[in-house]
C-alpha cells in the first residue's frame, strides 16, 4: 500500500517514477505523468540526465500500471530531448477540439541558463510524444511551471523574472502556443511549484517558496478573476511538519468526484530515484482551504 511522504510503487511492485508531474483524467482512467528520474544523479550535481517522462494509468488512483516512458530523450546531442538537457514538470491537457494531448513542460540547458518552455503532442494519452517546439513564452524565462484549463480555453501559468514574479499566459485554441494575453501575479514575492484550481466562483493558487531544495512552508493566493491581481493568504497545510509542507512541495492540484487533491514531491536531492510522493485532501471552506495530513490518501476500492 502506497504511503505518503514515500516512494511509491506499481501495483507489479517498481518504483514510480513521476516527479514534478500531474494526474490527468481521461474517459474514466487516471493518467500519472512525470520526470522518470531513475537513474543515479549526475555526479556531483542534484540533477539526473533526462531519460523520459513516465506515463502511468489507475482505474482508482491506488493500483498503477506503467505505460512507458510518454517523451523520450534523444541521442542526437543536437536535439532538444538529449540526455544533457533539463525536462521538468511535465503537464498534460486533453484538447477536445483537436482530440491532441498537448504537454508542456520547462525546458533548459543543464546550466540553467535557457529557461524556456517545450512543448509536445500526442494522439493518445499514454504517447508517444512529439516534441513540437522549444519557446520563450511571451519572450518571458519560464521556469516552475503548470497548466489549467477553463471552459474549453488553456492557460499557462509559470514561474519568471528570474523566479521573482508568477505569469499567466493564454494559450492559442489548440494549446500549442500563446496567443500574446498574459499577466503577472504575486510580483516579487518569489513563489514556484505552482498549483491551480477553482472552487467557489475563487481561483486558489498553491505554491512553494523559493528555497533551492529545502522545503518551506507553502502558501495560497486567492483570486475572483484569473486575470486579476491575486492576494497571498495564509499556508493551508495542517499537521506535522506543516511549517515545511510535510516536507513535500507542491506539483498539482486534480480533481476526484468533486473533491480537491495535492500532489507534492519529496525530494530527497542527492539521490533524486529515491524521491516519494504525497497526495492530500484539500477541503475549501467558503473562501478558506486547507490541506491535512493523512498517511493513506485512497483505498482500493
Amino acid at each position: 500500500m502506497n504511503r505518503n511522504g514515500q516512494k511509491w510503487y506499481t501495483k507489479s511492485g517498481n518504483p514510480i517514477q513521476a516527479h514534478g508531474g500531474m494526474i490527468l483524467k481521461y474517459e474514466e482512467k487516471y493518467y500519472w505523468y512525470g520526470e522518470n528520474k531513475g537513474a543515479p544523479n549526475v555526479e556531483g550535481l542534484t540533477r539526473v540526465d533526462f531519460i523520459g517522462i513516465s506515463c502511468y494509468v489507475s482505474d482508482n488512483l491506488f493500483d498503477w500500471e506503467y505505460l512507458g516512458l510518454a517523451l523520450e530523450a534523444e541521442a542526437d546531442k543536437n536535439s532538444y530531448l538529449h540526455p544533457s538537457r533539463v525536462i521538468e514538470r511535465p503537464k498534460v491537457l486533453y484538447n477536445k477540439k483537436t482530440k491532441k494531448f498537448v504537454m508542456w513542460f520547462h525546458y533548459d540547458t543543464a546550466d540553467y541558463l535557457y529557461a524556456g518552455a517545450g512543448v509536445a503532442v500526442s494522439d493518445t494519452p499514454q504517447g508517444s510524444f512529439q516534441l513540437v517546439k522549444v519557446i520563450k513564452p511571451n519572450r518571458k524565462d519560464c521556469r516552475d511551471m503548470t497548466l489549467f484549463e477553463e471552459n474549453g480555453k488553456g492557460y499557462l501559468i509559470h514561474s519568471s523574472d528570474f523566479n521573482k514574479t508568477l505569469y499567466i499566459s493564454e494559450l492559442t485554441e489548440d494549446y500549442q502556443d500563446v496567443t500574446g494575453l498574459y499577466t503577472k501575479i504575486l510580483i516579487d514575492q518569489e513563489r514556484e511549484a505552482p498549483t491551480i484550481f477553482k472552487a467557489n466562483n475563487y481561483y486558489f493558487m498553491i505554491t512553494s517558496g523559493c528555497s533551492g531544495w529545502s522545503p518551506n512552508a507553502a502558501l495560497y493566493s486567492r483570486t475572483s478573476h484569473l486575470f486579476s491581481p491575486a492576494k497571498l493568504i495564509d499556508n493551508p497545510c495542517e499537521g506535522p511538519n506543516y511549517r515545511k509542507t510535510y516536507n513535500g512541495q507542491s506539483t498539482f492540484v486534480f480533481e476526484r468526484n468533486g473533491d480537491f487533491y495535492l500532489m507534492l514531491d519529496h525530494w530527497v536531492p542527492n539521490n533524486l530515484q529515491e524521491s516519494g510522493y504525497s497526495i492530500l485532501p484539500v477541503s475549501v471552506n467558503n473562501r478558506e482551504i486547507t490541506v491535512s495530513w493523512t498517511e493513506f490518501p485512497f483505498t482500493k476500492n
